[in-house]
């Protein structure tokens, strides 16, 4: 069980976390109760919608309603100031180790526990062992593209007009959030484009087009490996509302509309035709260089869509986000050129990569391995100070009975103090956070198993194994 000591204290880190109550004072996303504002925006936002993951779960019909305020979160935590020592690794290892060896998490387990404080690895059981993460995968993700691209970067859907052909070209900024609805809820919105876009032509004395739409941002197949699955729509730069057919924004929907580009050009021609243009119906086009700029749309920013991905669990924005990361670094945006991105910004960040394998940016395929061991070190730079601009890799984690895909979990645990990525195939189970301990020391925690196939009976074993982490001394 190796160190590797960073120079950080505990007030340092766990302020950066903000999960201690004594010390929530630091700059950041949250307000007075210490709950994500952008958890409070969106529990407001979609009272009715639990997390979702691979197989479902909270983000089903019934599911129990995000907590639209989470003040209890940090009840009890008291200061973290005073904290000098890290937990017992002896002792821990007596606790996690009989918990990890619930035949319910089936052949395969491996774990490791970090300090965040220090960096000090207290906890590791084949740490270097590669085995399938499931959407664990996406704190991967998140860090990489926060990385290459910041924090601050917005997605940009954008019409342009090519004079001497009467075309209008639709052109995809890879936005899995842009929004058809009539409350786009934030997102950045397909009417308000149409609008912008109907005012530009008019001035041009122009009120018929023929309508294209651009999707060249990404290369290669738009289906998954996985084919075609409720959880992830085809990966296009141009879709409305994740090609939902159901007004759901979470979890896996009834279906998911074939062709999300050209359904989406069909919903922006007729918000046209309500401004008095008319146009013809849809085809791919590509845009030119000499085409005439019009009007766009942006995204919010990405730390707000890493945040909605990690607390969702949402794939379409996993799998857009990988395309970015490869866009903004020069590579092919597939899906080979994706995990290649991953891969180098995760190298760049000096992390290591042993046995690790990125074939996606979700983890839906089972084909993906990551490291315990590279898990927690993604945590740990994620906490790190010097690193702010990929914090929204932890805030963005689902807290234990309150929000995502955690909303159900931890009911008689440890509610609001365990914060995790959850991860879910068929006999695969993960789970990877944060969690606070009785003195206020902020642990990192990442949990691979295979071959549990009762996913329920897995799952509380995870959930047992990351609460007793909050119960060390």
């Amino acid at each position: 069980m190796g160190a590797s000591p960073w120079p950080y204290t505990a007030v340092a880190a766990t302020a950066g976390l903000a999960l201690a109550a004594g010390v929530v004072t630091a700059a950041g996303p949250w307000d007075s109760s210490g709950q994500r504002t952008a958890e409070r925006d969106r529990a407001a936002a979609h009272r009715d919608a639990g997390g979702t993951d691979h197989r479902g779960g909270s983000g089903m019909a019934g599911a129990p309603k995000p907590a639209p305020s989470a003040a209890s979160v940090l009840t009890g935590l008291g200061s973290a100031t005073n904290v000098v020592r890290s937990p017992n690794g002896r002792a821990l290892a007596g606790v996690l180790d009989p918990l990890l060896a619930d035949p319910a998490l089936g052949d395969r387990r491996t774990a490791v526990v970090v300090d965040l404080a220090t960096g000090k690895r207290l906890y590791g059981s084949g740490p270097d062992e590669a085995l399938t993460p499931a959407s664990t995968t996406k704190i991967a993700t998140a860090v990489a593209a926060l990385s290459a691209l910041g924090p601050d970067h917005r997605l940009t859907t954008r019409t342009v007009y090519e004079p001497d052909t009467r075309e209008l070209v639709l052109v995809g900024g890879g936005d899995p959030t842009l929004s058809a609805r009539r409350n786009s809820a934030g997102q950045a919105s397909l009417r308000t484009l149409a609008a912008g876009t109907a005012a530009a032509l008019k001035e041009r004395k122009v009120r018929q087009v023929t309508l294209s739409y651009d999707t060249t941002l990404y290369a290669g197949p738009e289906l998954h490996p996985i084919g075609v699955n409720d959880n992830l729509a085809a990966v296009t730069a141009l879709m409305a509302d994740e090609a939902r057919v159901d007004a759901s924004t979470s979890g896996p929907p009834v279906k998911r509309i074939p062709g999300p580009a050209a359904d989406a050009t069909r919903k922006f021609a007729q918000f046209l035709n309500e401004h008095g243009i008319r146009t013809t119906s849809p085809g791919p086009s590509k845009a030119t260089k000499r085409a005439q700029p019009l009007a766009k749309v942006q995204s919010p920013p990405l730390s707000a869509l890493v945040e909605r991905m990690m607390t969702e669990s949402d794939n379409d924005i996993a799998e857009a986000l990988a395309r970015h990361t490869a866009v903004a670094t020069g590579l092919r945006a597939d899906f080979a050129g994706a995990g290649r991105a991953i891969r180098d910004q995760l190298k760049k960040l000096g992390l290591p990569l042993k046995g690790a394998r990125f074939k996606d940016g979700s983890g839906l395929d089972r084909e993906g391995r990551l490291t315990a061991n590279l898990l927690s070190r993604l945590l740990l730079k994620a906490a790190d100070p010097a690193r702010p601009e990929l914090r929204p890799a932890l805030t963005g984690l689902p807290v234990a009975g309150f929000t995502g895909t955690l909303t159900s979990r931890y009911a008689d645990g440890a509610a609001g103090i365990v914060r995790a990525k959850t991860g879910s195939l068929n006999g695969v189970n993960t789970l990877a956070g944060t969690a606070v301990t009785r003195d206020g020391h902020v642990l990192g925690f990442a949990f691979l198993t295979s071959g549990g196939y009762e996913v329920t009976a897995a799952r509380t074993a995870l959930d047992r194994a990351a609460t007793a982490l909050t119960t060390t001394r």
